[in-house]
Order: structure tokens, then sequence, then C-alpha cells
């Protein structure tokens, strides 16, 4: 990793306002402080609001104080996107607090690893909300405004779960995973199609392994796939290129975050 981490207020985000999903921790939290230091003004959303609301460490008022205590813009928004009052009230609260969204990155996810035949049907419907139909309705509520600005970018953060499996092989209990992130990535490509003449960047990235705390609780860490893992700090600086520049050349891209970091000859940096 390289550079100092600081806040640049005339970054290449300098006067966007970014929502980012699931920031408390993990991949969010990473998203939401490079997008600061480039000098956007982030509003961190998440469920857990304190340290010690939930199991695992991290929230949303720890991330913001972080990207304040840099120098940097931003602002917590408690939301549970399972619920629709939560998703509407998100996009009123972040109007309120700094006008209309140039970058929405949907980054949260509830995930439970468990066999078709025993899935339960809340758990399934729990899934679909957060991880399909919450980016969806997101992205109807900001679309708007990024028209009426002349353009925007919308972030949808995928997983190789996406990629269909050996029917011989892998770990049982991802289907209904697997099943949310390939019709986020499908989203993606249709809403880019959508908005590429109105000059509105969509695209999907996935991080591969990353040692995030749900990660580990879920087990997907080992020791036969522990070389593989990546620091958060590459799916951070990835994340950041694929929302700026020419909407028109970046848009409807399907992308992981090894590949991103490759073409774009990108060094990732420390984090604030």
């Amino acid at each position: 990793m390289s550079g100092a981490a600081r806040v640049d207020r005339n970054g290449v985000l300098a006067g966007k306002v970014a929502v980012v999903t699931g920031a408390s921790r993990g991949i969010g939290e990473a998203i939401a402080l490079r997008y600061a230091m480039e000098g956007a003004r982030v509003v961190v959303s998440a469920r857990t609001v304190e340290e010690g609301d939930n199991m695992f460490a991290g929230s949303i008022n720890s991330t913001v104080a972080r990207i304040r205590a840099a120098g940097g813009e931003a602002t917590a928004v408690k939301a549970d996107l399972s619920l629709e009052a939560d998703r509407l009230g998100l996009i009123d609260a972040a109007e309120a607090a700094y006008g209309g969204v140039d970058i929405l990155v949907n980054n949260a996810a509830v995930t439970f690893f468990i066999p078709v035949v025993s899935f339960p049907e809340k758990r399934y419907r729990l899934m679909m909300d957060v991880q399909v139909w919450s980016p969806f309705q997101l992205a109807q509520r900001v679309l708007p405004g990024m028209m009426e600005r002349g353009g925007g970018w919308i972030l949808n953060i995928s997983s190789h779960a996406a990629i269909h499996p050996d029917k011989q092989a892998g770990r049982p209990g991802g289907a209904v995973y697997g099943m949310c992130k390939a019709a986020l990535e499908r989203f993606t490509t249709g809403l880019a199609m959508e908005m590429f003449e109105h000059n509105i960047g969509v695209n999907v990235i996935s991080p591969g392994l990353v040692a995030t705390p749900g990660a580990i609780h879920h087990n997907l860490i080992t020791e036969e796939s522990k070389h593989r893992v990546t620091p958060v700090e590459h799916m951070a600086e990835a994340c950041l290129r694929l929302v700026h520049g020419d909407a028109r050349e970046i848009t409807g891209r399907i992308d992981y975050a090894d590949q991103v970091m490759k073409e774009f000859n990108l060094q990732a940096r420390t984090l604030i």
C-alpha cells in the first residue's frame, strides 16, 4: 500500500455526496473511508450505531468519527434495509444533510448459509429484501436526481458466489446467497443500459476473499483459502475507480477487485 492516509478536499470526489450502506465495518467501512479521503461527503449507513450494539466490532458512529478526525465530512444514518421506511428514510436523510446523492454504494448484506431443502421462508425473504430489493429501491430513489443533474454513479457489491458452482464440489448452503448476487449482477447491467444516455454509471464488483468479520464468522477463511485473502484496502481502491471518470466508458461492468487494480494500474492507499 502507498501514500499517506489523509483527506484531500480537492480529490477526485470533491463536492460529491456518497451513500454507502453496510458501512459500520469491513468492506463498507473501507469504501466510506476511501471516498472521504478523496473529498466526498459520505453518508455512512448500517444497523449498528454504537460500538457494542453488535457482536462484531465497528459501528457507523465509529466510521464517521474516523472520517471527521481526519478532516473529512460524514454523517451517520441508522437504517435496517429490510424495512421500507428505513430504505426511504436513508435517502431522505442523505439529501437533508448534504443535498442530492451523486454516488450510491449498495454494500449491505445479510446472509444465512442453509441448504435449500431446509431454508426458512422468513430468512429467504430477508436476504432478498436486503440484497436485491433494497438496491433496486434505493436506486429508484436516487436516479431522478442524478438524471436531473446530468450524471451519477451506482455501485453494487457482489460476490464470487454469483458464479455457477461445480455441481460435484463446493460448500452446501450457498444457493440463496448466490442467487441474490446473481440477481444483483443482472440488475446492474440492465440498469446500466437504461441509464447510459443519462451519463449514470452502474457497475458491480466482487471483492474476492477479504477477512471481514462476516467472512470469519461464516468460516470462509480456511487453511485452503487463506492464501487467497486480499487486503480490504484493495477493494476500497477498486470501488473508488468505478465511481469517477466518464460514466459512459465505465459502466455495465461486472468486475472483481483484483482485475480492476490490474487494469487501471492502481496502488492501494492506506486508509485514514
